[in-house]
């Protein structure tokens, strides 16, 4: 075809000045002011982190290098969070670059400075961990179940990530991630992530998460693993002395997971595991997806703890598909967990196991708020925690205050309209994150206008205490208990017989409620009828022993039964509750005592915790 001359260079000049390089404009971002990351991710942020490391257990250190894909907003410096590490060198853009730690802060750590260019999109740090890094806990053989080779977990949330990788540690930036992991021959490497089945012969793992995440959620557990699948997308890792009972305490999850799909949509993840972890695992579970950790406290042989599995399972919705933006809006995760949970539970077990959880939630948040009556801003659901330790603000209020404030939601809408506006909530936030603020908006504009509904949410969030219009929650079973309670105290009759079918709820319901006058001599003769001392189930040995203290109660040897519960377990509700119950009851030599040969088996999180409960200043050579 032919063209005219004069519409050729025409063409010509067009083409040649959409050639003509130009001056990139800044992109906007929304990130959010992080009062707990020294990240700056309006400037520049990582959305792709490739780590290759090698895990040391004769050194107990891990060592390596971790590649970063960044997005740079025309930045000449992109800014992580780093605490304890040891930064050996940098490079961006395959070249070597300035970088500089900045002060320490107890709490935050380091900012972690490094030199770019404006089109830099890749960063390389070669590091390795060094002996304070709080989030790992290398264990020595006698410490795990099979008590034949070593054990290492990883624990990140709150902002412990960044004392083992060098990161923008806000749960606010998420990233994708894969990771070459070497580790000793005969050890199994796991992560948050696709993982291995079986163990090879190299002890080299390759990692991949397909799904952007917040740091918090990137983990790490090396140990004895063997693997048993419940189903084709669940299925249990655990040492192999532990593998049997995991996988017959948790054989429930498919059920579980296919209630909570049917509840708020898909499961994204692909994949729902569960790791269980050596005692000294400080929290019940943690939620890394793809790969629950969870303590050994919930094997108790009947499924009876087995709520956890179904909180942590809620969190693949509440918490790591939709995020707290800041740890200042800690109850968005939490809240909804634990409403979640109970509806999974009601949906597997029925609604009267679902409320026994949901009334002793509440005693939970009785007991919170009367710790925290001196400092009522901290019983707010939206919180200031600047300066302060976000592990701090992990207590009942998150969890119990923000489920109550959605349980009275559900009830003054109703359950159908709830659900359907959750669900769509769910599915467009997304791997995303929320803030307080955002999600009230939203509640308002899809749920409570749209059904001219009146609503006092400002007071669930933003003021202290529980209003009273809250949800009223009861149960038959757990009212039973307290009759039977009150009729041993009154009339000190007690038939055994009564107790053959209780569930755990029932006995910490009923153990829990012992008033203060109750004597040595009921306290014995219960224990005589019903052996509590020497209960197999966790649960109800910490409210057991709590009792035992806050009566003086020394039968059955139940003195060396505490000791031997706090250098067994390293769950920290439990070890806190008991200690708690000794700094009470004015036995503090005695809390010392124990807490001197416990505090070595206990994970960092759990030894901050009793160290400032007890006023506890260790040695600098003491080992966390």
């Amino acid at each position: 075809m032919n063209t005219p001359k004069s519409l050729f260079y025409l063409i010509l000049f067009i083409m040649a000045g959409c050639a003509q390089p130009k001056e990139e404009k800044a992109i906007v971002y929304s990130y959010v002011e992080e009062p707990h990351s020294y990240a700056k991710p309006n400037n520049a942020f990582i959305n792709h982190l490739n780590l290759d490391i090698t895990v040391d257990f004769e050194n107990e250190i891990i060592k390596g290098k971790a590649t970063y894909d960044i997005v740079n907003n025309n930045s000449t410096q992109i800014i992580l969070d780093s605490k304890h590490l040891d930064i050996q060198s940098v490079m961006a853009d395959g070249k070597e670059t300035e970088f500089s730690l900045g002060a320490n802060d107890k709490i935050m750590g380091q900012p972690l400075t490094i030199t770019i260019g404006k089109n830099t999109k890749k960063i390389e740090i070669v590091y390795k961990t060094t002996k304070d890094t709080e989030a790992l806990q290398w264990l020595k053989p006698e410490q795990t179940a099979n008590k034949t080779k070593p054990f290492l977990f990883t624990q990140g949330q709150a902002i412990l990530t960044r004392t083992w990788i060098p990161i923008q540690d806000s749960p606010q930036i998420r990233m994708t991630y894969e990771a070459n992991v070497q580790v000793p021959k005969g050890l199994m490497a796991v992560m948050s992530a696709e993982n291995p089945k079986e163990k090879n012969e190299n002890g080299l793992y390759h990692f991949q998460m397909k799904q952007a995440i917040p740091a918090y959620l990137i983990a790490l557990a090396v140990g004895d693993l063997s693997y048993k699948a419940i189903s084709e997308r669940t299925g249990v890792y655990a040492e192999k002395s532990m593998l049997n009972k995991a996988y017959d305490e948790f054989s429930d999850m498919e059920k579980m997971v296919s209630a909570a799909e049917h509840l708020y949509g898909k499961y994204v993840w692909e994949q729902f595991d569960v790791i269980v972890l050596p005692p000294s695992f400080p929290f019940g579970g943690m939620e890394n997806p793809r790969l629950t950790f969870a303590t050994p406290t919930v094997i108790a042989g009947d499924k009876s703890l087995t709520s956890l599995i179904a909180h942590e399972l809620a969190h693949s919705w509440s918490g790591n598909l939709v995020t707290n933006t800041t740890w200042n809006d800690f109850w968005i995760n939490e809240g909804f967990t634990v409403y979640f949970e109970m509806r999974i539970m009601e949906a597997v077990y029925g609604k009267e196991r679902a409320d026994m959880l949901a009334l002793i939630s509440g005693q939970d948040l009785d007991d919170e708020l009367e710790n925290l009556k001196d400092t009522p801003n901290a019983t707010k659901l939206k919180l200031n925690l600047k300066g302060k330790n976000p592990d701090d603000a992990m207590n009942s209020i998150a969890y119990d205050k923000g489920y109550l404030f959605l349980r009275t939601l559900e009830e003054t809408v109703g359950r159908d309209q709830f659900d359907a506006f959750l669900k769509q909530y769910f599915k467009e936030h997304a791997f995303s994150t929320m803030t307080t603020e955002k999600f009230v908006t939203y509640l308002k504009t899809n749920l409570l206008e749209k059904n001219k509904i009146t609503f006092n949410t400002d007071e669930w969030i933003h003021q202290p205490g529980v209003p009273k219009n809250q949800a009223i929650i009861t149960s038959d079973k757990l009212k039973n208990v307290e009759n039977i309670l009150q009729d041993f105290i009154v009339n000190n009759n007690f038939d055994k017989e009564v107790t053959k079918d209780w569930t755990p709820q029932e006995w910490v319901h009923f153990i829990r409620n012992f008033p203060a006058t109750m004597t040595v001599e009921q306290m014995k003769k219960l224990d005589d009828l019903l052996n509590l001392t020497n209960s197999s189930n966790s649960y109800i040995q910490m409210v057991w022993y709590e009792q035992a203290l806050n009566h003086d109660y020394h039968g059955k040897n139940v003195d060396a039964k505490i000791s031997e519960f706090l250098n067994s377990v390293g769950r920290r509700w439990y070890v806190e509750t008991i200690f708690k119950a000794f700094k009470r009851n004015n036995r503090m030599d005695d809390a010392l005592k124990i807490y001197e040969k416990s505090r070595p088996k206990y994970h960092s999180v759990t030894v901050k915790t009793i160290d400032e409960l007890l006023g506890f200043e260790p040695d600098e050579e003491v080992i966390k």
